[in-house]
């Protein structure tokens, strides 16, 4: 008796196994984007440390070539600054001295101002005067800092004269006051975004104890704000002293040791701009010179930034 072949039926996936395996496929997809897409984030954060890491690493090496051929201890005591002439000195202190009054001058005009404009953008103007008068006030930081240089040699300078007929024309007090202009949009704007932070809770606290508007805004919310205003005035000082062309237009190119503000002087960005103009042997001392003036304002930016950092820590305030 023969034998009848069984026949089989073909098995084939049912639609519940094919949508699952298209939702995995779908995911794993899905997954290596996210994948990719992590990996060039990744790339750009790391981007701004290697550059940070290049520009450290370019700085310390040419500044180690300097301090070669110059003692340290002469660079960072010696009064004068003659890098260009025949028998040069190298002493950083005038344009130490020079950035720096530069920079409190600034922060004079810079703090108060900025404080106050950002007191009024959060507590006293209405939402429409806000939003036109904080987006003119920002302006300020998109004009270029020539023609504030300008604007303080031309202007500024000679109404100072009026009231102070000995200044000369190249000076930093006006050098100053106009960096200060320049960074009120700094100061003012991070001003207010801290104050504004702080939880209406705090403010009803205040106005139900019968304070004022304004003192809640000097003894309350300020106060309560302290480490945001803080970054915002770290800011401003770190802009102030690395600002250029103001100082090397208005404030002139003579390193000088005062302190002083109503007399001429160099600062270390302004006597980076007057040497970096390609006239020196690369490889010269006078050229490594513009590196270890870089380190020394690198250094000052990096000690304040610290400071900053450490005072914000202290006085931070974390609401629930």
């Amino acid at each position: 008796m023969a034998n009848n072949p069984v026949k089989t039926e073909a098995t084939y996936p049912s639609v519940r196994e094919l949508s699952v395996q298209s939702d995995f496929a779908g995911f794993n997809l899905q997954r290596i984007r996210e994948r990719i897409i992590e990996f060039f984030l990744f790339l750009a954060a790391m981007s701004s440390v290697a550059i940070t890491v290049g520009i450290v690493g370019v700085l310390l090496y040419e500044s180690e070539q300097f301090f070669a051929h110059v003692s340290i201890v002469d660079f960072l005591t010696d009064t004068q600054w003659t890098v260009l002439f025949t028998n040069p000195r190298y002493g950083i202190m005038p344009l130490v001295t020079g950035t720096l009054v530069t920079s409190i001058t600034a922060l004079v005009v810079a703090l108060p101002l900025g404080t106050v404009v950002a007191i009024y953008l959060s507590e006293y103007a209405n939402p429409r005067v806000r939003e036109i008068l904080k987006p003119v006030l920002e302006l300020l930081s998109a004009v270029p800092t020539v023609v504030f240089g300008y604007f303080a040699l031309l202007f500024l300078t000679p109404i100072l004269q009026k009231f102070l007929p000995g200044l000369p024309g190249f000076n930093m007090l006006s050098a100053g006051i106009v960096i200060g202009i320049m960074i009120i949009p700094y100061i003012s704007s991070l001003s207010e975004d801290a104050i504004k932070a702080v939880p209406v809770t705090i403010r009803e606290g205040s106005y139900a104890m019968g304070a004022t508007r304004l003192q809640t805004a000097l003894r309350v919310l300020l106060p309560s704000a302290f480490s945001g205003i803080a970054s915002a005035y770290v800011l401003g000082f770190s802009r102030a002293v690395g600002e250029t062309m103001i100082v090397a237009i208005a404030a002139g190119t003579q390193p000088n040791l005062t302190l002083n503000p109503m007399e001429g002087a160099a600062t270390i960005t302004a006597y980076i701009v007057q040497v970096s103009l390609g006239d020196l042997p690369h490889g010269s001392i006078a050229y490594q010179s513009i590196f270890a003036a870089g380190l020394v304002l690198m250094l000052m930016t990096l000690a304040f930034n610290i400071g900053g950092f450490f005072l914000r820590k202290k006085f931070r305030e974390i609401y629930e």
